[in-house]
């Protein structure tokens, strides 16, 4: 197939000129989305050689890969086609899927709560491990909830043991769950350099020795920071070059870490959440504890809703156990699989409550736990779940009193808008 010649759009020019279906590739080419099987070279040599049986070049697979990723679009009104995260698409399939096929029998409804959360677990730290961002738990967590929703309107409300104040109770715990989700996910407050202390910026016109390839041609500005005013020696230089970040550039103030997954520093750093696809830092950890809480209470209710719908004559409790009967009908078999399917979540995010709960009454981040022991410099009981490292604390009501009120200490100048 013969390649296309195609207009290189000068920088600033797209915005301008691409319509809603347009976009620039990778190659830095205009392109159309309805043009995704026009010139692929790349996926033609890679077929022929597996027809031929000729083995594939050392980057051919990442190349096909890479050529499709940046192919599936959608049309958008502003910028042109926007680019499809594939990791968002799986928990759309395979929710629903494997949902509706635990509902068939109870050994088959077995055999998918066992092997749904191991999966997932797995693709957890197959992604952790490669220290890599992905759109896929956020994706299954949104559409847990929605899909979850979607089941309560078409095959719970409908027998009429639901009544409309409990459905409207259900719709505002799922809307401020989602609304408080994606308030947490905007800032977790990032680090930035001190204009007081900026020294200079310097452009260097080849790559440094202690620097990643350049991102601009062979161009890199660095700044450099100095202490304000004064000189540093002894103790406070060793502690300057001990909270000196050489990715970001800075100064990291105490209790602040470098995310590797999210390349910046963060404010009273906590940990990376893959479920909301950022960090939870000084500025939206009560908003992600408030989405933990929202979520629970949610949950708790929509599951006691359902299990009074579908098994009326038994116990709440019993009934997660044995409920007969449920499996005659498709319709009560998907209800009390996705019973089951929102508890197992519900023990999770319970799980990480407790240990949020805990961490914020020692006064101690989930990443200073981490290090204090396995640095063994702290005290953990309870199966460590619960470590003081005895820093930072002033006491229970002291801690919470610092937690709650830690968000508005944030500048505007320390932080910024992380996607």
């Amino acid at each position: 197939m013969k390649k296309q010649t195609h207009k290189v759009l000068k920088k600033g020019e797209e915005e301008e000129t691409l319509c809603c279906c347009e976009y620039v590739n990778r190659h830095g080419e205009r392109s159309h989305i309805a043009a995704c099987c026009c010139d692929c070279e790349d996926l033609d040599d890679a077929f022929d050689r597996f027809l031929k049986r000729e083995s594939q070049k050392p980057d051919s697979l990442s190349q096909v890969a890479a050529v499709i990723s940046d192919r599936i679009r959608v049309p958008w009104l502003r910028g042109g086609a926007q680019k499809l995260d594939l990791s968002i698409i799986p928990p759309l399939i395979l929710l629903p899927a494997l949902l509706h096929l635990a509902a068939l029998h109870f050994l088959l409804g077995l055999v998918v709560l066992i092997t749904l959360p191991v999966l997932v677990l797995w693709y957890y730290y197959f992604t952790h491990r490669k220290k890599g961002r992905t759109l896929f738990f956020l994706s299954l967590a949104l559409f847990s909830l929605a899909y979850m929703y979607y089941v309560f309107i078409v095959e719970v409300f409908p027998r009429g043991d639901v009544g409309s104040f409990e459905l409207a109770a259900v719709t505002v715990g799922i809307t401020l769950t989602v609304m408080v989700l994606f308030h947490s996910k905007r800032n977790p407050g990032v680090v930035r350099p001190d204009k007081e202390a900026v020294h200079s910026t310097v452009t260097y016109y080849s790559p440094l020795a202690d620097r990643d390839s350049p991102l601009n041609g062979r161009r890199q500005d660095v700044t450099l920071i100095t202490a304000s005013q004064t000189e540093l020696d002894g103790p406070d230089l060793k502690e300057s070059n001990r909270n000196w970040c050489s990715v970001c550039r800075v100064v990291r103030p105490p209790r602040a870490g470098h995310c590797r997954i999210c390349g910046v520093c963060v404010l009273r750093l906590d940990h990376h959440c893959v479920w909301i696809n950022s960090c939870v830092g000084q500025a939206n950890h009560r908003s992600f504890l408030l989405t933990l809480i929202l979520f629970l209470l949610t949950s708790l209710y929509g599951i006691g809703l359902v299990l009074r719908s579908v098994c009326p004559q038994q116990h709440l409790l019993t009934a997660m156990l044995y409920c007969p009967g449920v499996y005659n009908q498709f319709s009560t078999a998907l209800c009390f699989t996705c019973v089951w399917y929102c508890t197992i979540v519900t023990a999770g995010v319970l799980h990480l409550l407790l240990v949020q709960v805990i961490n914020i009454s020692c006064n101690v981040t989930e990443r200073e736990a981490r290090a204090a022991i396995r640095e063994k410099s702290a005290r953990s009981s309870c199966w460590g779940l619960v470590v003081e490292t005895g820093v930072y604390s002033r006491g229970f009501s002291g801690n919470w009193s610092e937690f709650m009120s830690m968000g508005d200490q944030v500048s505007p100048a320390s932080t910024a808008h992380l996607v």
